[in-house]
């Protein structure tokens, strides 16, 4: 991670306020905290973030609060009341971005939708992050991660043949949609600053941020009725291709596209006449014979001490990766290496090992890490700093339990 102080982080003085809650709200807004925005946590003044009550927890504090909020200042605000409204509003008049992941509706019933922060701030970016979109027959309908995987086709094609689909071990959805949605605040800030534009309203769905993913699947089918199934892990890119077993019970995952990359591996199992054999000549060919050509690769795999097979296969110069588990993630040279895990130190739990930042920038420094803060911790501060009220006046919003502010910050 380059921290340099040499020069400026590149979304320096860009003012976030994240409304979201869980994942693919916060997180895009964390990203864009990640390379110096300054992003304001907005968060109910009782509970705050759902997220700050999910697991795993370590000494009672939510490790996923953590890692997702960190690098963001707290300010807590009743937006179900005028007052909290009438705050937002003001916040938002000095505002660049706006984050929000409510059910399409919520903010205008509020009285805060775009048509009126746009009046307050025309230059106001929102990004609006729902489950299905903010228009369309299914608008209303609630979703979740697991849901958006649903709609978006991935599920129907994950898993085996035989058994009920399968999701990924990880939030994708969400993840997905706070890629794509800070993708959208960025084109939307250039937009405004560099080309001469003004804010908009980004209306970003979370089965849409999947659907992307899933490449000719649909075009496939409009144009030869292919409809893609699940396969467990045959894929029409890789012949041979699977996850397959070694000696000593570990799976490595190898892939084998291109013919002279084919004839590589041939050569390296020692049986060269594999790749002038009709079944295995192309590509297309290994497709129709997949399982014949993995059931070869497969024994010869099985059958190489490990150690043997990784040297063997990078000499050759062959994709692969033994699948690997947490610990030898984080014990792994390579990751090391690159920084590809971060240390984030957090006053109570101590040192955090976190994803870093990405992408990496031979010219571009990201922010150190800073750890997700306390619940209204900055409030006085930001209401202080951006709208000027003095200690009277946010006394008078506690009093009415508009906002909260902690007796205590971090510790």
């Amino acid at each position: 991670m380059n921290s340099s102080s040499e020069k400026p982080y590149p979304l320096k003085g860009v003012r976030v306020l994240d409304l979201g809650t869980m994942l693919a709200g916060p997180v895009a807004a964390t990203l864009l905290g990640d390379f110096g925005a300054d992003v304001i946590k907005v968060e109910q003044p009782t509970g705050g973030d759902t997220l700050r009550k999910l697991g795993p927890f370590a000494d009672g504090e939510s490790l996923s609060w953590h890692i997702e909020g960190r690098n963001k200042k707290s300010v807590t605000i009743d937006l179900r009341v005028s007052a909290g409204q009438k705050l937002l509003l003001e916040l938002a008049s000095k505002a660049d971005v706006v984050v929000e992941n409510f059910r399409p509706g919520t903010m205008e019933k509020w009285g805060i939708g775009y048509d009126t922060l746009s009046k307050v701030n025309p230059r106001l970016i929102l990004l609006s992050i729902s489950g299905y979109g903010q228009t369309g027959p299914y608008s209303s309908r609630a979703a979740y991660d697991r849901i958006a995987l649903a709609f978006a086709g991935i599920l129907n094609i994950t898993g085996y043949p035989d058994r009920p689909p399968v999701r990924p071990g990880v939030a994708m959805a969400d993840y997905q949609a706070a890629i794509f949605g800070a993708f959208g605040a960025m084109l939307a800030l250039y937009g405004r600053d560099a080309a001469g534009g003004t804010g908009q309203h980004i209306d970003l769905a979370l089965y849409e941020a999947v659907f992307r993913f899933t490449d000719v699947m649909v075009t496939a089918y409009e144009k030869s009725g292919a409809k893609r199934e699940r396969q467990g892990n045959k894929h029409f890119a890789a012949a041979p291709g699977d996850h397959f077993p070694t000696s000593d019970g570990r799976y490595i995952a190898l892939t084998v596209s291109a013919d002279t990359v084919f004839k590589r591996l041939c050569d390296l199992m020692g049986m060269p006449s594999l790749a002038t054999d009709e079944r295995f000549t192309s590509h297309a060919l290994r497709v129709e014979n997949l399982d014949a050509i993995n059931a070869i690769v497969a024994d010869w795999i099985f059958q190489q001490p490990v150690a043997a097979l990784i040297a063997s296969l990078e000499k050759a110069g062959l994709a692969f990766s033994l699948i690997l588990s947490v610990q030898e993630i984080a014990e792994n040279e390579h990751y090391n290496a690159r920084g590809s895990i971060a240390t984030m130190d957090h006053p109570r739990l101590g040192p955090l090992k976190v994803p870093a930042v990405v992408p990496r920038m031979s010219n571009t420094p990201t922010r150190k890490l800073e750890p997700a803060p306390e619940l209204g911790e900055h409030t006085a501060e930001i209401l202080a700093d951006w709208l000027g009220m003095d200690a009277l006046a946010i006394d008078t919003l506690t009093s009415h339990g508009v906002i909260s502010t902690p007796k205590t910050g971090k510790g």
